[in-house]
């Protein structure tokens, strides 16, 4: 089939002449149904969530370990900067990845963010006391950062319109199955029977660079991402990169359908310049940027107040013993992962603005209700386990749809650095205050205390949902070029 890509031509701008085309590939890549491609990208691509979950729960599970490590004894306040540390990482990786990705292109950064993530978990294994530490964290926070712009721009755009809400939400929820990765992995290395504490806490930080590099090959075989490539002025690429797409589908007979949207007239452009970016993301799109603050903003401090935390409640309110912990992880995370598979549908059926204000809307008033309880000492652990259990099968599908709105409601040529920016404004606020405040509310002792810092979480998740109610995107089943006109759009 002839495409339209190749309809190319120069056109004068200012004191230098363009190229204009052409193109139908975003319509191609739209219209494909699902298949092994698209199934083994996103196990490829994806698998970062897992990276990212597997280790925040290590952080978590080994806390105990870390505070009675004779070489690192780190107090809960330490535990609760070795978070916030890790959180700034992945501030400032994004910012510094999510501009080279829109510059450099995708398929370079998800290589480069994911060596820094396996060189830098594998020597947080070998600190020797807190500045060692938390410089490692910071490095695997960097990378981790960096990998969610790059991954995140990438799935977004190789998947077809109707599947993008389900697809992005499922593969966020792989977070927590690196969680409970972690957790197995913890309850066994800090088992005093099979490793111990001390050389536990380090071989479980060892987990993650192992599957880093398998990770590693399994990205060997994904192309560039032809709507990259297209806006850089290499449209020939894109069309070989989606021709043999397709050309995978005839060869099982498979026919596929006609393409029914008109082809975009894209100039063609190296760069976008930062002011441009800026100029777009808080002038253009200054509602949508809105929402998306508000979303990404409540969800970090609402998830990494808690789980950063998550141990010290029930070591330090429960008495649990340190090594145990992870068997109360393992049902907190299948929570987590059941939220976005079992709702993600209704993300592209029901839509964007309905179902992601109705899940934060409903995890600020079930965490509310669940630390009232708390605090008048009503729930056993098992209950609270149950609590959370409930609250975050709606909080983790509610986090994922952040990363997804701010995903698809940017210009192409910005994507993966409105994803950072984002990413950055609202971990940094949300993220770094929380593990720290509630650090400190735990050092406390006081339930009183700790409750105020759920009802802040809860607060900040219901007025997210309210500005979603209001200035939302409804995003659903519509092309990427459709929600946001790409900048380079003749």
């Amino acid at each position: 089939m002839h495409s339209p890509s190749l309809q190319k031509r120069l056109e004068p701008q200012g004191s230098n002449a363009v190229h204009v085309y052409e193109t139908d590939l975003p319509a191609r890549l739209d219209r494909l149904p699902w298949s092994r491609f698209h199934t083994l990208l996103v196990f490829a691509l994806g698998i970062t969530w897992l990276l990212d979950g597997l280790e925040v729960t290590l952080a978590g599970s080994v806390a105990g370990a870390l505070k009675d490590s004779p070489v690192l004894r780190l107090s809960n306040a330490d535990i609760g900067l070795a978070g916030a540390t890790y959180i700034a990482g992945a501030v400032l990786g994004a910012l510094l990845f999510g501009w080279l990705t829109d510059r450099l292109g995708r398929r370079k950064l998800f290589f480069i963010t994911l060596f820094l993530y396996i060189g830098a978990t594998a020597a947080t294994a070998f600190s020797w006391n807190l500045a060692s530490f938390l410089l490692f964290r910071f490095l695997t926070g960097a990378g981790i950062g960096g990998e969610y712009t790059a991954i995140n721009s990438t799935i977004q755009e190789f998947t077809p319109a109707r599947f993008r809400g389900w697809v992005d939400l499922t593969i966020n929820g792989t977070f927590w199955i690196g969680a409970a990765l972690g957790a197995l992995g913890a309850i066994v290395l800090l088992d005093p029977n099979f490793v111990g504490s001390e050389t536990g806490w380090r071989l479980c930080f060892g987990i993650g660079a192992l599957l880093g590099l398998l990770i590693l090959f399994m990205r060997l075989w994904i192309p560039e991402s032809p709507r990259w490539l297209m806006i850089h002025d290499r449209p020939e690429q894109a069309r070989r990169i989606v021709e043999a797409i397709e050309a995978g589908y005839r060869a099982r007979g498979i026919d596929l359908p006609p393409v029914q949207s008109p082809p975009l007239r894209l100039r063609a452009r190296h760069h976008t310049p930062l002011r441009e970016v800026f100029s777009t993301l808080f002038v253009a799109h200054r509602v949508r940027a809105l929402v998306g603050m508000s979303l990404l903003t409540a969800q970090a401090f609402f998830y990494n107040a808690i789980f950063f935390t998550y141990a010290l409640v029930l070591t330090d309110f429960y008495a649990v013993p340190s090594a145990q912990v992870g068997w109360y992880v393992l049902p907190f995370a299948l929570g987590n992962f059941c939220g976005p598979l079992l709702l993600g549908r209704l993300f592209d059926v029901v839509g964007r603005r309905v179902m992601i204000s109705a899940t934060y809307f409903l995890s600020g008033v079930l965490l509310a209700i669940s630390g009232y309880l708390f605090a008048q000492g009503l729930l056993t652990v098992v209950e609270q386990t149950i609590a959370w259990m409930v609250i975050f099968f709606f909080a983790s599908a509610a986090a994922s749809s952040a990363y997804l709105t701010v995903a698809e409601t940017f210009p192409l040529e910005i994507r993966a650095l409105a994803i950072a920016v984002f990413y950055a404004f609202g971990t940094g606020l949300g993220g770094i205050l929380g593990p720290t405040l509630f650090g400190a509310l735990i050092d406390s002792g006081e339930r009183s205390q700790l409750l105020l810092g759920y009802l802040l979480g809860a607060a900040l998740m219901i007025l997210a949902a309210g500005v979603q109610a209001r200035w939302g995107v409804a995003a659903e089943r519509r092309a990427l070029e459709d929600v946001a006109r790409p900048l380079s759009q003749a």
